[in-house]
């Protein structure tokens, strides 16, 4: 699914693997299917520890320095598939935000750089969760569980995976083509009341080539048209940090104002990254009727059906968004219980569900 849906691996590309080493049947799968389309595998793998090791240890030179490796790599590569495993999820949970901060301002020419030849269409990507213990236990399931979740969220346990997700996205197209047509979309709920400029945006339909699984539509907001108050109803969880009880209030795009009911300095120093870190990014629908419950893992929890989500920070280019930050930090609505969405003032959600379905 990886290699030959998601990526959709040619003779000739070379072809990045980057993984922890915890999933090695997981590399060692994807490598040989890149080997099989005709590609040249390039493997990046890291071992417990190291991320860690190099923000305590790190002086502010060697935090700042970018390698010109890692540039040309951003640039030669033609696809990428990221893994997602960590065996401590909390190993990053004490590094000093300003450390952090300094990291992703020095990095986000190469994310940026990443995200435009992505929509270029000159460099595929996929970001994807590799079952671990640590994973397992945060979402409060066994592993054997919450194997079953990660598989059966991504059509894995089905007959013909490639058949559900070709359903999915013809389904998700529609909806796609439908907000496409709107100016604003206006989220209501409990603390909730946000305005959110759309117009000449594109909606893009996210059917597992990016995010695996997946399950969403989603745009990047213009930038000075946000309005309103939001509070987000799961914690908000960033580098194995998680701030709670999430209130943001939005003026000429802008957040203006941010409380939480735990981890109110860490907002705070999220939000003061860069002047990009205080706008919307990203606006989505989560549409994957598989995933229901919260979990703490991002990529599965925006993808929540009856949800959506919004991104502080970067926004994705193919979108038409142009907001730049070194941050995109995804914080979710749940709104199945009491929640309203309307679309240039057209109710299109009530209670989780949507309407265009009927």
């Amino acid at each position: 699914m990886l290699v030959r849906y998601s990526l959709r691996v040619r003779p000739g590309w070379l072809v990045r693997i980057s993984a922890p080493a915890v999933a090695q049947p997981l590399i060692l799968a994807a490598y040989r299917e890149v080997l099989r389309a005709g590609a040249h595998p390039l493997l990046r793998v890291t071992v417990d520890g190291v991320e860690e090791a190099f923000y305590r240890e790190a002086s502010e030179e060697q935090l700042r320095y970018v390698s010109e490796l890692q540039r040309q790599e951003v640039e030669h590569i033609d696809a990428s598939l990221g893994v997602w495993a960590d065996t401590n999820t909390r190993s990053l949970t004490n590094v000093p935000p300003e450390r952090r901060r300094i990291r992703a301002e020095a990095t986000r020419p190469l994310s940026q750089r990443f995200l435009e030849r992505a929509a270029q269409g000159t460099l595929r990507w996929v970001g994807t969760q590799y079952p671990t213990q640590a994973a397992a236990q945060e979402a409060e399931m066994s592993l054997e569980e919450y194997e079953d979740f990660v598989y059966g969220a991504g059509f894995l346990d089905r007959p013909d995976p490639v058949a559900e997700w070709e359903s999915v996205r013809k389904r998700q197209q529609r909806i796609a083509d439908f907000l496409s047509t709107k100016r604003t979309v206006r989220v209501v709920a409990e603390d909730t009341d946000l305005v959110v400029g759309v117009a000449g945006r594109r909606w893009i339909n996210a059917a597992g080539e990016h995010n695996f699984p997946d399950g969403e539509v989603f745009t990047g907001p213009e930038e000075d048209r946000t309005t309103g108050h939001v509070r987000f109803t799961f914690p908000a969880l960033y580098g194995g940090r998680e701030v709670t009880g999430v209130r943001l209030v939005f003026e000429g795009g802008r957040v203006v104002h941010a409380e939480a009911d735990k981890g109110r300095e860490f907002l705070q120093e999220m939000l003061n990254t860069d002047p990009g870190a205080r706008v919307l990014g990203e606006f989505a629908f989560g549409l994957n009727p598989h995933i229901q419950r919260f979990t703490r893992n991002t990529l599965f929890d925006e993808k929540i059906g009856g949800t959506v989500h919004m991104a502080l920070g970067s926004s994705y280019p193919e979108t038409g968004g142009r907001n730049q930050s070194g941050i995109h930090w995804d914080l979710i609505c749940d709104l199945r219980q009491g929640g309203e969405v309307y679309a240039d003032g057209e109710l299109i959600l009530r209670d989780g569900r949507l309407l265009l379905d009927t």
